[in-house]
């Protein structure tokens, strides 16, 4: 089911506690272009890279999730991203001046009514969606996660909730996630853990922003629930905040049991492994590019243009992009032709010009070319020969007026072949 992407009207703030760190933390919300995405940018981190909302930042930590980029991290976010996925939310930068996003009373709920009270808008670009197409199973100890393809639109959640302690209440629950099921069934339903979790808890460093307002404990007979299985529904949210890490709507029905945020993100790996496989065998999204394009936006020509096709672009941060490598290369004539290599150098080559692509989207570098100024942690880590299709992914990291520094890698067959931080000047054409 195609739809448009959204942003919110106007920039919001939130201030407010970390449930883990018990710092106060503000987050400042904006509007971001069409093809933006999400991300956060740790404002009290001079030049820290931005971290993008998606599963290439994942980092593991216990009972929560967490991303980072180099020195930026970014803490127990899944509430604000499942509300964003909720409410169908898909570009946004949100400024932070700490690690841990506000925990608001332990639910979703004060983030969307937050979100809500400024108004959503609608984009010239539609939104990135993929369908599952086969089962994919995860299981890590007890926790099992399992994606099933569906035919009916959108994402449907289900949660079989087991608790060790015999006084928690379990049970099932499946919603089909739309805006008015997020509101009504999910985002009500508050952090929580067992009441004989508490004191262990407490003493590794976990809970310090946690109140009886902002947190459930099961067990507890002075912990009042404020819906019928609200630590299923909890789950339930969680689930949607690390499955909106995919980077894409996804249609599928998901069913977990006793899944927690490092079973999430395992699942959420497969998918995309899933979703390249597919990139990879000629399925180009909605928000690529064909060669027509490429000329348009490139200056180069054969032989030296080394970009097929570019499978998909998000604005100026990020990009997707195919060279199909035959024998027919010019450069095989010369380059050990009883032993057909690409060049590292062209590999690299092929990167700058998808990177230069990419930059050339932003509004302020139209008209201009994207010369390559820098090499950095280069390494070409195996061969490209005859037949391979080498898979290219950029991604900007750092814009200073007329610099810009973008993280490259190439890959085939799953298998990665080189990598690179490319540094870029723009200037006039």
């Amino acid at each position: 089911m195609t739809r448009r992407q959204q942003t919110l009207r106007t920039a919001v703030e939130m201030v407010g506690i970390g449930l883990h760190s018990g710092e106060t933390v503000k987050a400042r919300i904006l509007p971001a272009p069409a093809g933006h995405g999400i991300e956060f940018v740790r404002t009290d981190l001079p030049d820290a890279p931005p971290v993008g909302a998606h599963i290439r930042y994942y980092s593991d930590k216990e009972r929560r999730s967490r991303l980072a980029n180099e020195e930026a991290v970014i803490e127990t976010m899944e509430h604000f991203l499942a509300t964003c996925k909720g409410l169908r939310i898909d570009n946004l930068r949100v400024e932070m001046n700490g690690a841990e996003f506000p925990g608001a009373d332990g639910s979703a709920l004060p983030i969307a009514q937050l979100m809500e009270s400024t108004g959503l808008v609608e984009q010239n670009e539609n939104a990135r969606s993929y369908q599952l197409d086969e089962p994919i199973y995860v299981r890590d100890g007890d926790a099992t996660l399992v994606a099933l393809p569906s035919e009916k639109p959108g994402l449907t959640l289900q949660y079989v909730a087991a608790f060790e302690d015999p006084a928690a209440e379990g049970g099932t629950l499946q919603v089909d996630v739309t805006p008015a099921s997020f509101l009504k069934e999910i985002a009500p339903a508050r952090t929580f853990c067992l009441a004989s979790e508490v004191e262990p808890l407490r003493k590794a460093g976990f809970g310090k922003g946690a109140t009886r307002e902002n947190t459930l404990v099961l067990g507890d007979p002075e912990s009042i629930p404020r819906m019928p299985g609200e630590a299923v529904r909890h789950k339930l949210l969680d689930l949607l905040g690390d499955l909106s890490l995919l980077g894409a709507d996804l249609q599928a029905h998901v069913i977990a049991t006793r899944s927690g945020h490092r079973t999430n993100a395992l699942l959420v790996e497969k998918l995309l492994d899933r979703m390249q496989d597919q990139e990879d065998h000629g399925l180009r999204r909605e928000s690529g590019m064909d060669i027509r394009e490429i000329l348009n936006m490139l200056p180069h020509r054969y032989p030296f243009l080394l970009i097929d096709r570019v499978i998909e672009v998000q604005g100026f941060q990020r990009a997707v992009g195919i060279k199909n490598v035959s024998i027919n290369e010019p450069y095989f004539q010369g380059h050990f032709p009883d032993v057909p290599l690409m060049p590292g150098v062209l590999q690299l080559e092929a990167m700058a010009q998808l990177a230069g692509m990419l930059l050339l989207r932003k509004l302020e570098y139209s008209g201009k070319l994207a010369v390559l100024w820098s090499l950095d942690k280069v390494k070409l880590r195996g061969s490209v020969t005859p037949g391979d299709q080498l898979r290219l992914e950029v991604e900007t990291m750092r814009i200073k007026g007329e610099t810009v520094q973008v993280r490259a890698k190439g890959s085939v067959a799953g298998r990665p072949v080189c990598e690179a931080v490319l540094m870029f000047t723009m200037i006039d054409a």
